[in-house]
């Protein structure tokens, strides 16, 4: 853990009035049993903290308006909970407090299909969504691999595999219902489609983390489900090969739905989870959108593209049954690494480049990886210059942490310096929060705090996130 993070771990007592006042107002909807309690203070991954002293299963926006109200009152922190599939640590209970979880509001409150919008709760998960919206003709293109929770998509303005196409949650979220630190209810942005009234306040809660309140409602851009969907892999001798492919598919603008980088050994162990028989070589996995005519026109200039280097074995998916074997082969892909060395843990990179500088920086951290003799997967949603290393170590092998942090600590380093970011979509959480310091420099990170302080004075909202204050 990084010293930044390590200075997190400041424990707020939880008085037991504050208990006892929650137990009034919740009843049943209120946990201490331990076992619920470490439910909600792990996530995937690697830190190990002290669990939520409670854990207050929301229902209502008023339920999570009395929850905060009375947590405030105490100066108790409070944790927001989707699903709990994030990866740096957001959920963690850093600083104590309770654990506010939104999964049972989880209905879709209502659907505008002739403005191309749907208003949900939080808790609604990305399936769920698109399951109950299918018989308008619509679709909501956010698919980060995880069945994730909107509100949690909102909170680390997630993107995912469909990016390069539909954009992340910062372009798809047009308005928010949020309870603040005071306990307090707003509302930012309306259905339009634009809007230039005062400040962005929805872009401000989107990507913040639960550090600045709790979104209760959230409503979200829909778009037509595709005349026509095909799916395909490509082969190649190197991942050189692969990225330059990509590379030149974008800066020619092919429209690609999605395009995603497996490498040889992320296929080994994806058959072997998956029970598939992908070609074990480095490997794009891409699909393509639109009519019948665009979609076999851009498929064909790819499949053109690719041959020009070295790529082979351009195999199709046309069935939705084909289509959905493949993705979900590649959503599985993290559980897959992490069957095949039992008791690991994964240290997941999320760095992002300029397209241009792609296989620089890809390339360069493949041979470091390969060098460091640390088990690892790679894929990458490189359509938009973004991949991910997960180096899959021994949790109780302190040498394997040192070794895997040093490589993750290059691998940002070598992207900032490339102009990139060091996290595309996971969000900062505890793990990057030195490296939001090295990326933003330390004025704009002195700006989040002064935008911290000023919305949630106690720092109540998950503190010690993102930055220390």
């Amino acid at each position: 853990m990084s010293t930044t993070a390590a200075s997190a771990l400041l424990l707020r007592p939880v008085p037991a009035e504050l208990i006892a006042a929650l137990q009034t107002r919740f009843g049943a909807q209120l946990s201490t049993a331990l076992v619920v309690r470490e439910q909600h203070g792990r996530d995937e991954s690697i830190f190990s903290v002290t669990p939520p002293a409670a854990v207050v299963f929301a229902q209502s926006t008023q339920d999570v308006a009395d929850a905060v109200a009375l947590a405030a009152q105490y100066r108790v922190p409070v944790i927001p909970f989707g699903v709990g599939s994030s990866l740096e640590g957001h959920l963690l209970a850093v600083q104590g407090g309770i654990s506010l979880d939104v999964s049972r509001m989880n209905q879709v409150l209502a659907v505008h299909p002739e403005d191309l919008t749907v208003t949900v709760q939080p808790g609604v998960t990305r399936k769920q969504l698109n399951d109950e919206i299918k018989s308008t003709g619509l679709f909501f293109p956010i698919d980060p691999g995880a069945d994730a929770s909107i509100g949690g998509m909102c909170a680390t303005r997630a993107s995912g595999t469909n990016a390069v196409r539909y954009g992340t949650m910062r372009e798809n979220v047009l308005a928010l219902e949020v309870v603040t630190a005071s306990g307090a209810v707003i509302r930012t942005g309306t259905r339009a489609k634009k809007s230039s009234a005062g400040y962005d306040l929805t872009r401000l809660f989107v990507g913040s983390e639960g550090t600045l309140g709790v979104m209760t409602e959230i409503t979200l851009r829909l778009y037509p489900l595709p005349e026509a969907i095909s799916a395909a892999t490509c082969s190649f001798p190197t991942i050189a090969d692969a990225v330059n492919t990509v590379i030149e598919v974008i800066q020619l603008g092919v429209p690609i739905a999605r395009c995603e980088l497996i490498d040889a050994n992320t296929v080994r162990m994806v058959n072997a989870h998956s029970k598939l028989g992908l070609r074990e070589e480095h490997m794009l996995l891409m699909e393509f959108h639109g009519s019948p005519a665009s979609v076999q026109e851009q498929a064909q200039t790819v499949q053109e593209l690719a041959s020009g280097h070295s790529g082979n074995a351009f195999a199709w998916a046309t069935t939705p049954e084909e289509r959905t074997r493949l993705w979900t082969a590649r959503h599985n892909a993290y559980f897959a690494a992490i069957q095949s060395r039992p008791g690991c843990r994964a240290i997941s990179t999320d760095t992002c480049v300029p397209i241009s500088r792609l296989a620089d920086c890809l390339l360069d951290s493949v041979a470091e990886a390969d060098a460091s003799a640390i088990p690892y997967f790679l894929v990458g949603h490189v359509g938009d210059g973004n991949f991910h290393f997960g180096y899959l170590i021994d949790p109780s092998n302190a040498d394997e942490l040192r070794r895997a942090e040093a490589l993750n600590h290059q691998l940002v380093h070598r992207a900032l310096a490339m102009q990139g970011t060091c996290t595309g979509e996971h969000g900062v959480g505890l793990h990057k929060m030195d490296f939001l310091r090295a990326e933003a420099g330390d004025g704009a990170v002195a700006m989040m705090r002064t935008i911290k302080q000023a919305l949630d004075p106690l720092n109540i909202m998950n503190p010690g996130k993102i930055f220390a204050l």
